[in-house]
């Protein structure tokens, strides 16, 4: 695995859980909004952590930390994957996957081995808003779509989630967003923060009153909608 960073705790990543987050390098999007383009772009890569380090970590853990979320980059993205995560939860931790939907078979691959306790899939934009939201005129959306199928089908907990920046998405794209979709998912509205490794310049978020407002919008079509 291409492991580029470690947040050794964190209480939000992991819904109710008290986790860890290893990100991977690399990834199929260009979201301009991408608030980690040292995992993104090779060229901004920093040093990899070995993964004999990250486990020897992880042995340290053991009896504090719950769960261990992966993300990045996109981790699907890394044919060792299932690998990498049989040995996280050999050592007796929950699974959380960040991931942005665009490799369905590895995702099919890690539900039916039982690799993954809990999954977020970033919904970047609504369809028609998707070229503009990841910084791509071509993009896999047949592949987008097969994924949210096989979370909804899996029986395991997960949830979709939208990053909203004010450049990006429109009423419109939020109101898609809900019209695509549809029913009853947990899906999170996040406000936009420029953390200052972003691939793309001069964005900006909507404030607290314009969000709750898209929300408004969401919520005809998705009732369990909600602000992150």
């Amino acid at each position: 695995m291409i492991l580029k960073g470690l947040q050794k705790l964190t209480l939000l990543d992991f819904p109710g859980k008290m986790a860890a987050t290893v990100f991977t390098g690399g990834c199929n999007l260009r979201c301009p909004f991408c608030h980690n383009a040292s995992l993104v772009i090779p060229e901004k890569f920093s040093e990899s952590i070995s993964e004999e380090d990250f486990f020897a970590f992880l042995g340290k853990r053991r009896g504090i930390l719950e769960g261990i979320c992966v993300s990045g980059g996109e981790p699907t993205l890394h044919p060792d994957l299932p690998e990498f995560i049989a040995k996280i939860k050999a050592l007796g931790f929950l699974v959380k996957l960040d991931t942005n939907g665009t490799c369905p078979e590895m995702l099919s691959e890690l539900i039916a081995k039982k690799l993954i306790d809990y999954v977020a899939m970033d919904i970047k934009s609504s369809e028609e808003g998707y070229p503009r939201a990841v910084g791509l005129e071509s993009y896999p959306i047949d592949r987008i779509k097969e994924s949210i199928e096989i979370l909804r089908s899996s029986g395991i907990d997960f949830e979709f989630r939208t990053t909203v920046v004010r450049q990006l998405h429109t009423e419109r794209d939020i109101l898609g967003i809900g019209e695509w979709l549809g029913g009853k998912d947990k899906i999170f509205l996040q406000t936009f923060t420029d953390s200052g490794d972003l691939i793309g310049t001069g964005y900006t978020a909507y404030s607290e009153e314009e969000m709750k407002s898209l929300l408004s919008l969401l919520q005809k079509h998705m009732p369990n909608a909600a602000l992150r």
